[in-house]
């Protein structure tokens, strides 16, 4: 038996960073965003003996547990040990992780491999949890059991997937909006958006902290920086559902110049020259995915210029991805192994059951 789970990364259009606390306890937060067609897997394989390997394809390793002892969070794999404490599994298994985008590009990775390994494991002991439930689980796990600064909406997107309106209050007190859009709408979105690897990786924990500390000392720009975000992903809302998609590439620039005040660590030299490229180009608008700091920059760019826009950026040194949205969330199924063994294949056609004349 196998076990394969899956679940979407993201990309978020306006309210980033208003999803974490304390702002989304004592004011509410706001995201709008959408699932893409790249994803983070996990494989089981259960084993009849008490050990647990672990193999992660991203940072090539191998680490092997008792499926008995007592886990240390020691800064590897702990993503996998901590699911594995929450979900209660004792019993030994192959597990294999593979993300189709690295580690701090700003598309929710931590927190999608964090719902594609919940999602296999609860599979595997049928374990019955709805989204919501998901996704709350996969929050507590990284947030509050490992510690990792950040907030809500990875692991809500990851789980219900598709274009989403996501409000917070904090735990317990999250609303996730499905958007009923036009499919003519959606098409003509993803033809006018351009998806660029800046080639940097973030340590978003570190923005972030430096987020909630300018919110907690009460830094007026960075507070009212935070106000205008949340603010914009209800004007974002309101023009996509009605498809001036114009005027929403024009509210991704008021967003970005919005969250770049609400901490001096979201932008560099580096995004800055990329981005201001972009719009000298006949971008609208655009902004960095995830905290901060690198990772993959999102462009509207009406389809007349787009590949000029596209030219000029891996000319600056970005780098191009393809992509599409996905509507679908988290997944999970299971496979008979000795249905897709490599070895000693030998395939022949049926004689005369498959008969064709010109």
């Amino acid at each position: 038996m196998v076990i394969r789970g899956r679940a979407p990364l993201r990309v978020s259009f306006g309210g980033g960073g208003t999803d974490v606390a304390p702002f989304c306890t004592e004011h509410g937060g706001a995201i709008i965003g959408s699932t893409i067609n790249k994803y983070a897997y996990c494989t089981i394989i259960p084993k009849d003996e008490d050990k647990i390997t672990v193999h992660s394809f991203d940072f090539d390793m191998t680490v092997k547990y008792n499926a008995h002892e007592n886990y240390v969070y020691d800064g590897k794999l702990d993503l996998v040990k901590a699911a594995l404490n929450a979900l209660e599994i004792d019993q030994g298994c192959d597990v294999y992780l593979q993300c189709d985008a690295p580690p701090g590009s700003g598309l929710g990775t931590s927190s999608t491999v964090m719902v594609a390994l919940l999602t296999a494991m609860a599979k595997w002991k049928g374990i019955s949890l709805d989204a919501y439930e998901m996704a709350d689980l996969a929050y507590h796990v990284e947030r509050e059991v490992l510690g990792i600064s950040g907030g809500y909406q990875d692991q809500y997107a990851a789980t219900f997937g598709g274009f989403n309106f996501i409000e917070f209050h904090g735990r317990n007190d999250v609303v996730v909006n499905p958007l009923r859009i036009k499919k003519e709408i959606i098409h003509e979105l993803e033809y006018n958006l351009l998806l660029c690897y800046t080639g940097n990786i973030h340590v978003s924990a570190n923005i972030i902290q430096d987020q909630v500390e300018n919110f907690k000392k009460g830094e007026t720009d960075a507070v009212k920086a935070m106000v205008e975000v949340k603010a914009l992903a209800y004007a974002m809302k309101d023009e996509l559902l009605k498809g001036n998609l114009h005027s929403f590439g024009k509210l991704l620039n008021y967003g970005w110049q919005s969250k770049k005040r609400m901490s001096n660590k979201i932008t560099n030299p580096k995004i800055d020259e990329l981005y201001d490229e972009a719009l000298k180009n006949g971008a609208l608008g655009g902004k960095l995915l995830g905290a901060g700091g690198g990772g993959y920059l999102l462009l509207y760019c009406p389809y007349t210029v787009k590949r000029q826009v596209a030219k000029r950026m891996e000319e600056v040194g970005g780098q191009l991805a393809d992509w599409n949205f996905e509507f679908r969330g988290a997944q999970a199924w299971i496979m008979d192994e000795n249905r897709w063994q490599y070895s000693d294949i030998n395939v022949q056609l049926p004689e005369g059951k498959y008969r064709f004349e010109l």
